[in-house]
C-alpha cells in the first residue's frame, strides 16, 4: 500500500488546528500551492525531529471542487461535493473550500508555528477561510459533557476504516475527509436535566456507558449514527473531532476520515433526515452545523510527486 499520511490514523492529540484556505487568482498561485503540498511530508518530519515528544501530525487535503483545478489527472473514484441535507431546522450546509491543513500535536505552540510557516510559504497564493483552534476538553469530552469519539475503531482497524485500499489503485493510501463546524446552544442544553441529556445521546453522561439498543430512543444520537450495512456489518468512520471556542461561543469541529465517503453520508442523512418515520437526531436541537466541506487526503507519495 502507498504510505498514507500518518495523521490519518494516528491517535488523538491534546491540541489541533484546522486551517482551510482558497487559492487566489494571483500569478503563479497554482504552482505555489503544488510546491507546498509536495513539501508537506518534509515539513512534518522536520518538526518531529526537533520535538519528537510532541507527536505532531500534518494532514494536507484537497477540496472536492478544487481537485480538477490543481491536479491534471483523474480524481479519486468517489470524490464528490459535501452531502448537503436540510429538514426543517436541521441543516447540513455545503460550504466548499480548496485546501485543508489539519495540524495536531501535544503542543499548541508547535501547531501555531507550523500554521504560520505554511501560510508564509503559500503567501498570496491563498486566502485563509477559517482557522479553528481545537483542544482536548477534560477527558476527551465535548462541551455537552459527553465523551466524544467513543465508537472510533482501534488499533489496525483504524487503517481498514480510514485508508483507501486496492479498490482504487491510483489513490491507495488516501482518505476521504468530511469537515463540519458546529455551534452549540449551551444555554438551551444546560437547561435540560441529565436524564434528558442522556436520552438524547443514548449513553450515560458521567460513566460513558452506552444504553442497550432496546433502551435507546429512536431519536438518540447513538441510534441515528450506529448503522449497519445489508450484511449486518457496522458502518464506520474514524473521527478526529475537537471542541473549540471561547467565552462567547463554542462547539465541535467534526472531522470524519474514511476510505469511502458513503459511510459519512449515510450517517449524516440518518441524523438530519432520520429514518423516514420522523425520527431525526435530537442532538441537533442543541447544535447547528454552519460549515460542510469534502476533501481527499492523498498518500505521501502522491503529494511528493504532485509537481511531476
Amino acid at each position: 500500500m502507498a504510505l498514507y499520511q500518518k495523521g490519518i490514523v494516528a491517535e488523538a492529540n491534546r491540541s489541533a488546528l484546522f486551517l482551510t484556505l482558497n487559492q487566489t487568482r494571483n500569478e503563479g498561485a497554482k504552482q505555489r500551492v503544488k510546491q507546498v503540498l509536495a513539501n508537506v511530508t518534509a515539513i512534518e518530519e522536520k518538526y518531529n525531529q526537533l520535538e519528537p515528544e510532541a507527536e505532531l501530525c500534518l494532514v494536507a487535503a484537497i477540496g472536492s471542487s478544487y481537485w480538477s483545478q490543481i491536479i491534471d489527472a483523474e480524481a479519486p473514484a468517489e470524490l464528490t461535493a459535501f452531502p448537503s441535507f436540510e429538514n426543517g431546522e436541521n441543516v447540513a450546509p455545503n460550504t466548499p473550500v480548496d485546501l485543508l491543513f489539519h495540524i495536531r500535536s501535544e503542543r499548541k505552540d508547535l501547531n501555531f508555528q507550523l500554521a504560520r510557516e505554511l501560510c508564509a510559504e503559500l503567501g498570496d497564493a491563498v486566502q485563509v477561510v477559517e482557522e479553528v483552534d481545537g483542544f482536548r476538553y477534560f477527558d476527551m469530552r465535548d462541551f455537552t459533557g459527553f465523551v466524544d469519539g467513543t465508537e472510533n475503531p482501534q488499533g489496525d482497524d483504524r487503517i481498514g476504516v480510514a485508508v483507501v485500499g486496492d479498490e482504487d489503485p491510483a489513490f491507495t493510501g488516501g482518505s476521504y475527509i468530511h469537515l463540519q463546524r458546529y455551534i452549540h446552544n449551551m444555554d438551551f442544553w444546560n437547561k435540560q436535566p441529565v436524564k434528558k441529556q442522556e436520552e438524547t445521546y443514548g449513553r450515560t453522561k458521567e460513566d460513558n456507558v452506552e444504553f442497550a439498543s432496546t433502551d435507546k430512543a429512536l431519536t438518540a444520537h447513538t441510534k441515528r449514527t450506529s448503522l449497519k450495512d445489508s450484511d449486518g456489518n457496522a458502518i464506520e468512520i474514524l473521527r478526529h473531532s475537537m471542541p473549540y471556542g471561547d467565552t462567547q461561543a463554542c462547539g465541535l469541529l467534526f472531522a470524519s476520515y474514511c476510505r469511502t465517503p458513503k459511510n459519512f453520508t449515510l450517517m449524516l442523512k440518518s441524523m438530519v433526515e432520520g429514518d423516514g418515520k420522523g425520527h431525526t437526531d435530537h442532538l441537533l436541537k442543541y447544535t447547528r452545523a454552519v460549515t460542510g466541506q469534502a476533501f481527499f487526503a492523498p498518500s505521501r507519495s502522491f503529494l511528493e510527486n504532485i509537481n511531476k
